[in-house]
């Protein structure tokens, strides 16, 4: 092939590889302020923590209705648990009901609460709430058996 007998040039061709640079440009940038917006609202890179932030807030809405035999099945992630009560001896119903009611650090049942951010680890995510207003309560959701427990530090969320 030489200069001379060259193939025309194709409009829509052209227009299609365009609109292909231009529609990836855009999906890039969208995929990178998803990202960076996740981040920076405390929800973990693109929203990866918005299901642990989600488990804990539908066990602190049971906890709140008072159903504490089924939120003790969601922070073991076992809603079978009263066939086998034995493998829970360490951490019982009733003492998990006194720490959300008469024991608690809010000295009262759960009122109201809200779940701020949540920080990623290694094997789960801490969740940072807060119940009735003022006190602070982190949950770990353990990514490997679903199942949730006290975090033994405060989570700062920085707003």
């Amino acid at each position: 092939m030489t200069l001379l007998n060259a193939p025309e040039f194709d409009v829509k061709k052209e227009k299609r590889n365009h609109n292909l640079f231009v529609g990836s440009g855009i999906a890039i940038a969208a995929l990178i302020m998803l990202a960076v917006a996740g981040f920076l609202l405390g929800h973990g890179w693109l929203f990866l923590n918005l299901p642990a932030e989600h488990r804990v807030s539908v066990f602190l809405s049971t906890v709140q209705a008072g159903d504490y035999a089924k939120a003790y099945g969601l922070f073991y992630n076992d809603p079978q648990w009263q066939q086998h009560p034995d493998k829970y001896k360490d951490y019982p119903l009733q003492r998990f009901t006194e720490d959300f009611t008469t024991e608690s650090d809010w000295k009262g049942p759960i009122t109201s609460f809200h779940v701020g951010c949540s920080k990623r680890g290694e094997t789960g995510t801490a969740v940072a709430t807060t119940i009735n207003g003022s006190k602070s309560l982190t949950l770990q959701y353990q990514r490997s058996d679903g199942t949730l427990s006290f975090f033994p530090f405060q989570l700062s969320c920085g707003f």
